[in-house]
């Protein structure tokens, strides 16, 4: 087995995990530098002994806070003439039912960066007026005038008939970052494809000068994770820099998933928080798959696991808002200036609430590598407090509990409200904070069993060493009658044809997009050629718990995926030990739990043993920290992971 190593680049800290070609996996992690994201990589990298033939895997959050921060490229959106105003109008759907004047989106394409150009295709794909020369030629010189860095071009019904974006690609070549959606999204409805490509052009430019200067200083191999959970090249990324955006997260399910299944379970909820934010989401062996995923408002209609994401992570903000309530994020401390405790800044955060509490000491992050002040930590939180009337310790257990309040809303959009109940599920839980949040959690939501990986602080660089090499392909198929087999199967043979020049050796899946004539909305089923319905019944049932065979259905999208399989390492490896673990080293120390102060034992995972004991203890790792309140057990799998359990 070649040497890799897995990085996700977080908000706080960036983690890198390695699996040594004798099998050895190891982990440490350096403070994240927002303003160099790359030079704190390359130096990760240079601290490895690395073999010549070492893959490097990168979950990237850089196409991520470039949007969510408004900070991309300078982007020109250039569409059929009469529709420029397409990304503004957007849905006419309101995400607040009963707020009359709300909030409207940031837009990422200002309106006089948004061109139209005199072509028309119609519904079925037959051209209504052809795009001449001329008209090509005044666009480059209005794109030229614009100043814009990169282009995104998105003309209507093209996702029926793409020639003429395919004229425009060609002939933009040379007008800086240009991108289409006949690449990027090629599917039925305008709005969401429009946004797409857009997104892309957006984050583009940044992403592929990023890529560009880790190719540079890095001597290996570069792979890239992607939102479905698998790897792009880096070369691929630079292109299609949208199917990035959950990039780190996509890591995180992936090593969930297998973590679960080695303790034995089939299904898992997964349960990831970082500094900056949590990641949530509900995986059977595969994780679940959705084309409807939206980002900061916006609409992204690429394949992606289906994670909810919350504003709450270790260093999210606490304060006291305008109508004298706590309030916890999503603003976040992030890794510069970080918790009080760190010694820079003076807010209070969700470690900081730990560390007045007892759950986190001074000498036990990431091994005693960042020192800890509390008087710091105490001193945010009793400015924090005075207003409300509480004391230190109130303020931190308050902050604690709004924080909780926030995650399991999360969990509850991915189980309750997609019809599955918490309870049937455990708990997988990683991060540098997910272990001291998980077991609370879990008794509100009444789930049963908590699984705290090993290396649980670096899982999702863990994971993306799990990861397979995909790309999805897809195309437009509305309009076609379910009785025109040939059609269905030559468009699927056109995406096969690009999926094998792009991925060679790939194995290739088909799907499709179906619906009941008159929705509005698609599920995406495996395709069968000799009753394409049937499974869309059936999953139709499994989703909303009726299915009617007698009514007829659509089909929408026809996609393939392609898929190279990884070797896969063994999480029962033999693991490196990090620094700063203590080992069966057993401490005791005050900290408080149940709206007492109790004293615990503390001390790394290993003092557990396979035999299920008694909390409260708390678990240090050298990334990561575990809470293990009165009425929990603790037991080690044989995969290093801590089982805990409260039934």
């Amino acid at each position: 087995m070649a040497m890799r190593i897995g990085i996700d680049s977080g908000g706080t800290f960036t983690d890198f995990a390695i699996l040594r070609d004798d099998g050895r996996l190891e982990s440490f992690k350096l403070r994240s530098n927002p303003a160099s994201p790359a030079g704190v990589i390359l130096e990760g990298i240079r601290r490895i002994d690395a073999a010549k033939k070492t893959e490097v895997v990168h979950g990237s959050t850089v196409a991520t806070n470039a949007l969510l921060e408004r900070k991309g490229a300078k982007t020109a959106f250039v569409t059929t003439a009469g529709f420029e105003d397409l990304i503004a109008i957007g849905r006419q759907n309101r995400p607040e039912l009963y707020n009359l004047t709300p909030e409207p989106a940031r837009p990422i394409v200002p309106r006089r960066l948004c061109f139209g150009v005199a072509e028309r295709m119609l519904f079925d794909g037959s051209v209504e007026k052809p795009l001449g020369d001329a008209e090509i030629a005044a666009l480059k010189k209005r794109l030229a005038a614009s100043g814009a860095e990169a282009v995104a071009i998105c003309l209507l019904h093209s996702c029926q008939n793409d020639a003429h974006e395919r004229m425009l690609l060609d002939a933009l070549r040379d007008s800086g970052y240009v991108c289409a959606s006949c690449e990027i999204s090629p599917e039925f409805r305008e709005f969401e494809r429009a946004s797409t490509t857009v997104i892309n052009a957006y984050v583009g430019p940044l992403m592929d000068r990023y890529l560009g200067e880790l190719e540079r200083g890095c001597a290996h191999k570069l792979s890239i994770m992607q939102s479905n959970g698998g790897l792009l090249t880096a070369a691929e990324a630079r292109r299609h820099a949208v199917r990035t955006i959950l990039s780190g997260p996509a890591g995180g399910v992936a090593g969930a998933v297998e973590v679960g299944r080695l303790a034995g379970f089939r299904r898992t909820l997964t349960f990831d928080m970082g500094g900056t934010s949590t990641d949530v989401a509900l995986a059977g062996r595969n994780a679940h798959l959705s084309t409807e995923t939206r980002v900061d408002g916006f609409p992204v209609r690429v394949p992606m696991l289906d994670i909810h994401t919350a504003g709450a992570g270790g260093g999210s903000i606490a304060y006291v808002d305008t109508g004298g309530s706590l309030r916890v994020g999503p603003r976040s401390a992030g890794a510069s200036p970080g918790p009080a405790c760190y010694g820079v800044g003076e807010l209070p955060t969700v470690t900081d609430a730990h560390v007045v509490l007892g759950r986190i000491a001074p000498y036990q992050l990431v091994g005693g590598e960042v020192h800890i002040d509390p008087a710091r930590s105490e001193q945010a939180l009793e400015r924090l407090g005075e207003p409300l009337g509480l004391n230190p310790v109130d303020a931190a257990a308050a902050v604690i509990r709004i924080a909780n309040s926030n995650m399991e809303r999360a969990i509850r959009a991915v189980s309750v409200e997609r019809g599955e109940d918490p309870r049937d599920y455990p708990l997988v839980a990683f991060g540098g904070c997910g272990g001291l949040h998980a077991c609370e959690m879990a008794e509100e939501l009444g789930i049963g069993t908590v699984i705290v990986p090993r290396l649980a602080g670096a899982l999702s660089a863990l994971g993306m060493l799990l990861a397979d090499r995909k790309r999805d392909y897809s195309v437009g198929a509305l309009g076609i009658g379910l009785s025109a087999s040939a059609e269905f199967e030559a468009r699927f043979r056109r995406l096969e044809k690009l999926a094998r020049r792009d991925v060679r050796g790939a194995r290739l899946e088909r799907f499709a997009d179906i619906r009941y004539a008159g929705q509005s909305y698609e599920l995406t089923v495996p395709w069968h050629a000799g009753d394409p319905s049937a499974a869309f019944h059936k999953e139709h049932h499994r989703v909303y718990g009726y299915s009617d065979p007698e009514r007829a259905t659509q089909i929408v999208t026809l996609r393939v995926q392609a898929t190279i399989a990884t070797e896969r390492p063994s999480l029962r490896a033999r693991f490196a030990r990090a620094g700063g673990e203590t080992a069966k080293r057993r401490v005791w120390r005050r900290v408080w739990m149940d709206g007492r102060w109790r004293k615990v034992t503390t001390g790394g995972r290993e003092m557990v043993g396979g035999v299920a004991g008694p909390g409260p203890a708390v678990i240090t790792d050298y990334g990561s920290t575990v809470l293990v309140p009165p009425g929990w057990k603790a037991r080690l799998d044989s995969a290093g992971s801590l089982i805990l359990t409260n039934r």
